[in-house]
């Protein structure tokens, strides 16, 4: 995101824009099948946004047999430089997702009603873009390629291992719920990283699109 798309809703507040909008829970099936949504879309790398899908020559680690439920404490992504806290989110008044508080910009949240890093399903783990002054935790995910690893650590001491699979932007119009949330492979554990993406509609308060990271666990740590 360039400086000129850091835009403000208001003072001190971060701009949240759709990334949150589409987490709508009416529109998350996690796994069902999905209806009256439309196809999502993938796009090509421009400026910071990644290629959307794998290479077909980017040879991936097999699955690791997904770990019990424990709770997620700490996001890494060493490629990036990222190292933060993670806390759970519940629903807002409007039945969206609740991202990170405003003024925690470098946390992640995690959809607690849902899948634990590690365990069988598909976790969430949502955070903001940027702030009006700087860039926030997710700034650079787009940049993420297939077979980069993330990391979760766990209350139960077990560093969950995830393997990015695969990058996409899906836009606003076209967003559809089971290509984002659902399962690309039905019995592993798998994560989803999700913030802003695209550039910023002043008209909407919003953002364009969303950055969807696809990752699944291929092995543990401590």
């Amino acid at each position: 995101m360039s400086g000129q798309d850091r835009l403000t809703v208001g003072p001190g507040r971060l701009v949240t824009g759709t990334a949150w909008v589409v987490l709508l829970l009416g529109l998350w099936l996690w796994g069902r099948e999905a209806t009256d949504v439309r196809e999502g879309i993938s796009r090509p790398a421009t400026g910071d946004m990644a290629a959307a899908g794998r290479p077909p020559d980017i040879p991936l680690p097999p699955a690791h047999t997904p770990l019990g439920d424990a709770l997620p404490q700490r996001l890494d992504i060493p490629g990036l430089g990222v190292r933060a806290p993670v806390v759970a989110r519940g629903l807002d008044a409007e039945g969206a997702i609740e991202p990170p508080p405003f003024d925690r910009p470098d946390a992640v949240g995690w959809y607690a009603a849902g899948a634990t890093p590690g365990a069988a399903g598909t976790a969430l783990l949502v955070g903001h873009v940027d702030t009006e002054t700087e860039p926030a935790v997710f700034h650079a995910v787009s940049t993420l390629e297939p077979g980069e690893t993330v990391r979760v650590t766990r209350d139960d001491g077990e560093v969950a291992e995830f393997t990015v699979d695969d990058v996409q932007v899906l836009t606003r119009d076209g967003f559809d719920a089971q290509q984002a949330y659902g399962p690309r492979d039905t019995g592993r554990a798998e994560l989803r990283l999700i913030t802003c993406g695209g550039t910023f509609d002043p008209a909407t308060d919003s953002y364009t699109a969303n950055v969807v990271v696809s990752a699944y666990l291929t092995g543990t740590g401590s």
